[in-house]
């Protein structure tokens, strides 16, 4: 064994992924360029072992009935049902329209799980009506991808899924952990949007009171037929889940059956709208699957070069306490997210990172939940920054990146509050699983 040939897979690495080859067979393509000086003729054995162990992870089997659910409320039209039911309520305010695009991506994300799926069914919603209503773009830019990028941590995110399975965690435990820095964190995300439309008044201009032609009890009948059901189903996913009733998959089934007969309920169902979702369901979960498999590889060859054992001896030769063992990681993570997708930054991050944590005597839920707080900081900085591109592709064109990079950068703030707040006070992280789960 060379663990010289650890040191060149990183670089080979990103050498594959800024020559346009995608992220997964870049690292699938690393592994079998550097698993060869390992294994020889015998790799495809290997690999084979490592492929089987991903495809029978229980935990990962959550992934594609979580995505139905979310693609199945969308393709539904619940999701516009949604939308109106919040806009009667919150648009006659000033900022009122970027408040209900933050309340339903936390909604739908809740419901979804992916950050892609939540920020362009949303967006296209509430862009069209945030720049007709004379938003300033920038706030209008922010808003929806800030709003998109709360998949990443509002249950039941498939970041953590992906996650829990790698480093095998409790989902359940993740979920519940993630629960109030989530909430804190959408908090702020209002608080700016309230205050920065109070100081600047024309930055977020209400809807004129004629545009909502609703009287009381309208309101209160769109909001019990369009929020309370929504609510009820994320309530069973996730409430099945804490109280132990069901494990993640099971909760995910559960979530799937749901989303079918809201939209049985809702006489939106039919073979075309089903089909649609299940191939949105194929095409999202067949990229995160490949995904794990590149990364799952990748580190793999990287452990059997001696690569955890190379990081492993630097870190214990700078004697390094815990606060900066816990920075380091952090900061790999949020720098590797500048360019690598999420899962990427996952797999090859945590195999190395997680040995270290625990035998640091860190809490690896905590630490866990700040590195997903970190990877949703990811989403909205460039120059991978997917929330922008997502936007980029429904956004019209008088809003330019310029915009978006403007708008997004108090969001950012926001969620670096919020994970000074959980590094500071660790029990916004672990005291909801101590109390559901006795963690």
């Amino acid at each position: 064994m060379d663990i010289s040939l650890a040191v060149f897979m990183f670089p080979a690495l990103f050498v594959l992924v800024f020559a346009g080859i995608p992220v997964a067979f870049s690292l699938i393509g690393t592994a079998f360029i550097f698993g060869l000086f390992a294994y020889g003729m015998n790799l495809p054995i290997q690999f084979h072992s490592r492929m089987y162990d991903v495809t029978s992870n229980f935990i990962l089997a959550a992934i594609p009935l979580f995505v139905f659910m979310g693609a199945m409320l969308e393709r539904a039209g619940i999701a516009a049902k949604l939308f109106d039911a919040i806009k009667v309520w919150f648009g006659p305010f000033r900022g009122g329209l970027a408040i209900t695009t933050i309340v339903m991506c936390g909604i739908f994300a809740a419901s979804s799980g992916v950050v892609g799926a939540v920020e362009i069914v949303v967006g296209l919603m509430a862009v069209p009506a945030m720049m007709s209503t004379g938003y300033r773009k920038d706030l209008a830019a922010g808003t929806v991808c800030a709003g998109g990028s709360l998949g990443t941590t509002i249950p039941p995110s498939v970041v953590i899924i992906v996650y829990a399975s790698i480093v095998e965690m409790s989902v359940g435990d993740l979920f519940a952990g993630i629960l109030i820095p989530a909430g804190v964190m959408v908090a702020l995300f209002l608080i700016y949007i309230v205050g920065r439309c109070a100081i600047q008044r024309d930055a977020g201009p209400g809807l004129d009171p004629s545009e909502i032609d609703a009287t009381l009890g309208e309101k209160l009948w769109l909001l019990l037929t369009a929020l309370v059901p929504a609510a009820l189903l994320i309530l069973a996913v996730l409430g099945s889940i804490f109280a132990g009733i069901a494990a993640p998959t099971e909760a995910a089934a559960v979530g799937a059956t749901g989303s079918v007969l809201l939209s049985i309920a809702y006489k939106q169902f039919s073979l075309e709208v089903l089909f649609k979702a299940l191939a949105q369901t194929i095409k999202i979960t067949s990229m995160v699957m490949l995904i794990v498999v590149g990364g799952v590889l990748f580190a793999s060859i990287f452990i059997i070069h001696g690569g955890d054992e190379l990081v492993s001896d630097l870190i214990s030769g700078s004697e390094l306490g815990q606060i900066q063992i816990i920075l380091l990681f952090l900061l790999v993570v949020f720098i590797l997210g500048f360019v690598l997708d999420w899962i990427s930054v996952l797999i090859v991050v945590l195999p190395i990172s997680d040995p270290i944590i625990r035998g640091a005597e860190i809490d690896p839920l905590w630490f866990g939940v700040m590195v997903c707080i970190v990877l949703q900081t990811s989403y909205l900085t460039p120059p991978m920054a997917p929330s922008i591109f997502y936007l980029r592709s429904i956004a019209p064109r008088e809003m330019t990146y310029g915009d978006m990079y403007k708008g997004v950068a108090p969001f950012v703030a926001a969620q670096l509050l919020t994970l000074l707040m959980v590094a500071f006070y660790p029990a916004t992280a672990t005291w909801l699983p101590e109390l559901l789960f006795g963690f």
